[in-house]
């Protein structure tokens, strides 16, 4: 989406993306990827999820990508984090402790930015941006942590009942993106329609999220 698209939901206050609790998925499925105390996961389009605070009282370390500055103040604050703030070339670095925000733009995030990378925990990045922009993403994912195993989510519905997003993102295209790269394993899949309300509400006949496990070929 354009930035400013992003840029006015967190103006106005509609976070119907921010889930008031930790994703179970992330609670259920972490334990899979069998990572070192003190590892990095990086988190891209992260807002100001609540999964942020659990990962660092777990012991690993926080590396996040977010457009919004509003966002991204607002997740310091609520984990009473005072944070050191510089710049970086696509936007402000906020630093405290184990946690590192980019904020700004993730295409003009780069390697050397971003540092090592043990785990992509994608929860709301890929579903958020329309299939133009996906590939572009998905590509600049991989060049960014050198194909790191990934944890992902993304939903299947009708995009004829409900425009996005959340986008629909099927398996054949989560293929397209990451079957070169990585081992794609189906972990679950279960209709959240009775708890995702803008979609229930405007008619949508089934609303199911899915999580996939990616694990590098090559590695």
């Amino acid at each position: 989406m354009e930035h400013d698209f992003w840029q006015t939901r967190w103006k106005n206050d509609q976070l119907g993306f921010h889930l008031s609790f930790v994703h179970p998925i992330l609670k259920r499925n972490l334990s899979r990827f069998g990572l070192v105390a003190d590892a990095r996961i990086f988190l891209p389009l992260c807002g100001k999820t609540l999964d942020i605070g659990w990962l660092l009282e777990a012991g690993y370390r926080v590396v996040g990508a977010e457009l919004s500055e509003i966002a991204v103040s607002q997740l310091f604050e609520s984990l009473k984090l005072v944070p050191d703030i510089s710049s970086w070339e696509g936007g402000q670095y906020w630093h405290a402790g184990r946690l590192t925000i980019f904020q700004g733009d993730i295409f003009r995030l780069g390697v050397d930015d971003l540092g090592p990378v043990d785990l992509v925990y994608d929860r709301a990045a890929l579903v958020a941006l329309p299939a133009s922009m996906r590939a572009a993403y998905a590509a600049q994912i991989l060049a960014l942590t050198h194909a790191a195993p990934q944890l992902l989510i993304t939903f299947e519905y009708d995009p004829t009942e409900k425009a996005g997003p959340p986008f629909p993102v099927w398996p054949e295209e989560v293929a397209d993106h990451y079957a070169g790269s990585h081992t794609i394993t189906e972990l679950s899949r279960k209709d959240v329609l009775d708890a995702s309300l803008s979609f229930r509400d405007a008619g949508v006949s089934r609303f199911v999220e899915v999580a996939w496990q990616l694990l590098p070929s090559s590695r």
